[in-house]
């Protein structure tokens, strides 16, 4: 089998995505986020298994080990990126702050940012809530006050972006998440 050899030129003509998947806890985006991993072989960088990792490295956890996460998650994004591979983060992002890390981070490295909130009706979100299980090391279970409260603070994104019902079959949210992140090529 001969081995092919990709030009410089063909390089150009990849085009790299940051796939952001946001959205309140407990409302589905870890989940369409690693369906969209697996159906595009792209690496996922997930906030709170980050987070979970510093803590268990013997930090308290707090606002800095939240930041910290982020950050963590931009640095090994960046290096992908730089190899010319497209990225997924999965993070509630419900700050300002935290959106224009992935709008620069798109800008420094000429990437697409394709941006996915998942949004639930309260009542079905409660009940998934109530009834979920994580066990994230250092990270305790989010109860609906959490949820409640992270509302509170969570902002309109500023970005076109693509809202999923995640009440919707898996099956129906992937093609629709999947045919958003395929019109960023055209």
């Amino acid at each position: 089998m001969a081995a092919t050899i990709i030009g410089e030129e063909e390089k150009k003509k990849t085009v790299k995505k940051i796939i952001v998947v946001s959205g309140l806890p407990g409302c589905g985006k870890s989940t369409l986020a690693e369906a969209l991993a697996e159906k595009l072989s792209l690496p996922i960088f997930s906030v709170d298994p980050i987070e979970s990792a510093i803590i268990q490295s013997g930090f308290m956890r707090g606002f800095e080990t939240g930041l910290a996460a982020y950050l963590v998650a931009e640095a090994l994004a960046a290096e992908q990126l730089k190899l010319g591979l497209s990225v997924i983060i999965d993070a509630v992002n419900p700050v300002q702050e935290a959106r224009d890390m992935w709008k620069q981070l798109s800008d420094k490295h000429e990437a697409n940012l394709r941006i996915i909130e998942c949004r639930l009706d309260p009542h079905i979100h409660k009940q998934r809530i109530d009834a979920r299980v994580r066990n994230i090391e250092g990270i305790p279970e989010v109860t609906w006050e959490d949820v409640e409260n992270r509302r509170d603070e969570y902002l309109p994104w500023r970005e076109e972006i693509l809202i999923v019902d995640t009440s919707a079959t898996m099956e129906n949210n992937l093609q629709m998440a999947l045919q958003y992140v395929k019109e960023s090529s055209l």
